[in-house]
């Protein structure tokens, strides 16, 4: 069986496994469905549960849920996950899931038409999804396991679930290795991607690690205590503290952030770019839109909030979610928009000082391309306006002013075509031009 086909054509997939469904509930074994989820298939019917049942056992109402989660030790890093793996914007095609140790689900997050849907089966706060207040489902099989899994339609015993990917995770206390509960992610067929499951760990990983630090006595959220020298600061290795954010720099090949203590940490050139993009638009970006500027049509938004997540754990409150961009203390402090701001005050010649190289010069992305471009001919047409010959001559000395033939002819009309400096820089640029081509 071609397990490819659930991401390539979902409804295909489903079709094969609801076959296979029937099969094996009228006893014949089926190769499509496993033999550990056979068995969990029989052992919820033993318990009373019904292919044919849809409706979970209800152990409280929501307002005891409320309770619950103050009580349980996981709301300390349901924020943290909800940032991470949640997508409630209008269009969500998935449900973010936190339950307790049984299987009892506490918290859900996801858009108004994800949980319309989810509603429909039940699947809320206060809900029994163990083996034996459902049947089988991805959680329950998290909670019987103890590992990692996913369940793709017509795997879960009832029926009613056939329309629906489950993914799910247990979160275990770093220090005890106790079971604290699951972390899960459902939606309709098509809303599963080959990257859910990584994310689903990668989330369950920052979790424990969050509790960890929390058992450590340091608060969750917290910039980190130990002292942060010069050295550490440049391999990017010790946490920062949020508001000690200064500024960015995105022009030329080393991207850096820099802090308000003079240490700089080294950013991803993927970091970078996200960077370069939150610095472009001051109303921010969704993770759809970043994910499509970063990587097309093979974009996935949940990738995108994972790396988010890591950008903020570095830079902390200087970027803001939802939409996605710079927080006020950084908004405008990169050097690539110290650049634009003076060329838009007129300061043609600060702005040439503070152009020292392109913008992300190694991104070879579109837009981060289109960026480059774009700060690049504003800088290019702002000096060729000047009437200034020092100012056309320091950009026409410059590794990226070397062959600008306009330049050089807007210098040949204020010096002359016979002045020295003027046949100087032609001849530089005649020759660069002839080297590129």
């Amino acid at each position: 069986m071609d397990h490819g086909l659930k991401f390539s054509d979902p409804a295909a997939y489903s079709r094969l496994l609801r076959r296979a469904h029937e099969q094996v509930i009228s006893g014949v074994p089926r190769p499509e469905i496993p033999e550990g989820l056979a068995s969990s298939w029989r052992r919820s019917m033993a318990l009373g549960i019904s292919p044919d049942q849809h409706s979970p056992r209800h152990l409280h109402e929501a307002s005891e849920v409320l309770e619950l989660r103050r009580a349980h030790r996981l709301q300390q890093v349901m924020p943290a996950l909800s940032e991470l793996l949640a997508d409630d914007s209008s269009d969500g095609r998935h449900l973010l899931v936190l339950t307790d140790a049984g299987g009892e689900i506490l918290w859900r997050v996801g858009s108004a038409q994800v949980l319309r849907r989810a509603d429909r089966l039940e699947f809320s706060e206060g809900a029994d999804w163990s083996e034996a207040g459902i049947g089988t489902n991805a959680i329950s099989e998290a909670l019987v396991t103890g590992r990692p899994v996913q369940l793709f339609s017509a795997e879960h015993l009832v029926r009613t679930h056939h329309e629906w990917a489950c993914t799910a995770a247990p979160i275990r206390d770093p220090l005890t290795g106790a079971l604290l509960g699951v972390l899960d992610v459902s939606g309709p067929l098509e809303s599963l991607t080959a990257d859910t499951l990584r994310m689903v760990r990668c989330a369950v990983s920052m979790a424990e690690a969050l509790l960890r630090m929390s058992d450590a006595g340091t608060p969750l959220g917290a910039p980190s205590p130990v002292p942060v020298s010069r050295q550490s600061s440049r391999t990017g290795s010790a946490a920062r503290p949020a508001a000690a954010v200064a500024s960015l720099e995105l022009l030329g090949d080393q991207p850096a952030a820099f802090f308000r203590d003079g240490s700089r940490v080294p950013l991803t050139l993927r970091r970078a770019e996200i960077l370069a993009l939150l610095d472009s638009r001051s109303q921010g970006w969704s993770a759809e839109e970043l994910a499509y500027e970063l990587h097309g049509d093979a974009g996935i938004a949940a990738s995108i909030r994972t790396e988010m997540f890591r950008v903020r754990s570095l830079l902390g409150d200087a970027i803001a979610s939802n939409p996605y961009r710079l927080g006020e203390g950084l908004a405008g402090r990169s050097d690539a928009g110290q650049v634009l701001r003076l060329l838009r005050e007129g300061k043609a010649a600060a702005a040439l000082e503070a152009y020292r190289a392109p913008l992300l010069s190694r991104s070879g992305n579109m837009a981060i391309q289109l960026l480059r471009d774009r700060l690049d001919l504003a800088l290019r047409a702002a000096v060729r306006a000047s009437t200034d010959p020092a100012l056309l001559m320091r950009w026409l000395s410059t590794d990226m002013g070397s062959s600008d033939m306009p330049a050089v002819e807007a210098l040949g009309k204020l010096v002359g075509l016979r002045d020295a400096r003027y046949l100087s820089f032609s001849a530089g640029a005649a020759a660069a031009d002839a080297k590129l081509a």
